[in-house]
């Protein structure tokens, strides 16, 4: 599988596109006014402690307050001071040494925060919709091979790291900078550490020492809400997060984007730097590889497969719907059964529907309906072609089959807004609920209304101010409703038209 990272970027909106195989995969878009906030730290107010819910919400300074659950809280500032004391891990062990067996009864929120108190927390999950952030107090930065835990002291390893040579050298390597600069807080080695030399592990670590350095700092000079931590760029993050040798090209279309990316892969990856290209065309670099018709796409409820047939996406509230039909794909005369057709289609659209899940980054509960198929093996077949295509996917998700209604159900774990929410608003015409009351039923509506209220309009006659839709109604199709009112209040009804008014809306008015 070929994979490239497409940039593009003009001072107000960064895009980033992840193809696999010509195919966008991944969609990213952050906006200078309108950054995410995960990975950002906070030194936060708590505004309300909501014991029936076992959860705080936070002030952060953001246009809705964060909302911390029981499970997420420590005393971060109890932590924040032990950081400082410089207590050794042998204290530390003989601390635990102290402690009952057993599991340790869980705090109540009442007993760990009140109302006014100031913590530190973490942004975990953006604000989606009505909700605020999710927040934690187990703050965690990460880095390019190691993630640092300041509230913690422990050191980890990636299970993925097989090796114990590997992982013996690698912990040896945190340990003894730990020593040597007396450095607090827990680290965990990452995957991407394996293989790395010693001068590449102290630079994260080095680093994340002077970042909690600075947020000390701005925790004791700053006053609630602030931000004391922000996290990298969309870029900086994608690079850390995602570059493997698994990339072929890294391309640019910003010679300012260009230069940075450039000195970053030059810390992280340096054998990858000649992959990064800069893109001088004037054609727009997401037009030249197709990414914008991808985009657009990915906004629309159908999408066609190559087959001819199609998958419907609809996204509310509670879940996310998906149909599976044949369309115009009808089959082959040499396989003559329908039962072929049909498996042919499913198996195209397992692998959209995962490519659409990532791109259109949908979450929580998603429902796939396939079209039936009476061969158990078949059915299976198409599970198991979702199950495969979702190891592609970063996000933990997991498949399950529901053999007695032939659905597949997904549950994929979403931290950031989807697509659609991200470049989307609601209809100001329908409010979003897609549709609008037929001119029929206004007009019908309009007849009800005014003989309702037909006795208490005083003058000659009546004015009635409607969309030009409507208006173009009761003069053709509906004019007998026009009729009919005249002859049941007793007056003349002009109909005037007025383009400022929704088309479900209309006035009355006595003259």
């Amino acid at each position: 599988m070929t994979k490239e990272m497409i940039i593009s970027s003009n001072g107000h909106e960064t895009m980033v596109a992840i193809l696999e195989d010509d195919l966008a995969a991944e969609i990213f878009v952050e906006r200078e006014r309108q950054r995410g906030v995960v990975g950002n730290v906070y030194k936060g107010r708590v505004s309300k402690v909501l014991p029936g819910m076992q959860c705080a919400f936070i002030d952060l300074g953001l246009e809705r307050d964060g909302f911390l659950y029981v499970a997420d809280v420590v005393d971060a500032m109890e932590e924040f001071d032990k950081l400082d004391s410089g207590d050794d891990d042998d204290k530390k062990d003989g601390a635990k040494e102290d402690k009952p067996k057993g599991p340790r009864p869980q705090p109540k929120i009442e007993e760990l925060l009140s109302a006014g108190q100031e913590i530190l927390v973490e942004v975990v999950k953006e604000p989606l919709g009505t909700k605020g952030a999710r927040l934690t107090s187990h703050v965690t930065m990460a880095g390019r091979f190691l993630v640092f835990m300041p509230t913690v002291d422990h050191v980890g390893i990636s299970r993925k790291i097989d090796s114990r040579e590997e992982r013996s050298r690698l912990r040896g390597i945190v340990r003894e900078f730990r020593e040597e600069h007396g450095f607090t807080g827990g680290v965990i080695i990452r995957t991407a550490a394996s293989g790395r030399s010693k001068e590449d592990i102290v630079a994260d670590l080095t680093s994340f020492h002077k970042t909690w350095l600075e947020i000390r700092q701005k925790m004791d000079s700053r006053r609630a809400p602030a931000v004391v931590y922000q996290e990298q760029s969309l870029v900086g993050k994608l690079l850390r997060d995602l570059l493997t040798d698994d990339f072929q090209a890294i391309r640019i279309d910003s010679e300012l984007e260009h230069q940075r990316v450039i000195d970053l892969v030059n810390r992280i990856l340096p054998n990858l730097a000649p992959r990064v290209k800069l893109y001088t065309k004037p054609y727009p670099i997401f037009e030249e590889y197709g990414i914008q018709a991808e985009i657009d796409n990915a906004l629309k409820s159908k999408v066609w497969l190559k087959s001819g047939g199609s998958i419907v996406i609809n996204q509310t509230e509670a879940l996310v719907a998906i149909d599976v039909n044949t369309g115009r794909y009808v089959g082959k005369k040499s396989s003559g059964r329908l039962e072929d057709t049909i498996v042919k289609t499913n198996l195209e659209a397992a692998k959209e529907i995962v490519r659409q899940l990532r791109l259109r980054d949908l979450g929580g509960i998603v429902v796939c309906d396939f079209i039936d198929m009476e061969e158990k093996k078949n059915r299976q077949k198409v599970f198991q072609t979702v199950e495969q295509e979702l190891r592609k996917d970063r996000s933990p998700s997991k498949a399950l089959q529901v053999s007695d209604f032939g659905l597949v159900i997904i549950t994929r774990k979403r931290v950031k807004q989807s697509l659609e929410r991200v470049m989307t608003e609601p209809c100001p015409y329908c409010s979003g609920s897609g549709v609008i009351k037929s001119t029929s039923t206004i007009c019908y509506e309009i007849f009800n209304e005014v003989r309702k209220i037909g006795a208490e309009l005083n003058g000659n006659r009546v004015l009635l101010r409607v969309n030009p839709e409507i208006a173009r109604a009761l003069r053709e199709e509906e004019s007998s409703v026009l009729r009919d009112l005249r002859q049941s209040i007793g007056r003349d009804v002009t109909v005037k038209p007025d383009t400022q008014l929704h088309h479900e809306q209309f006035d009355l008015m006595a003259v």
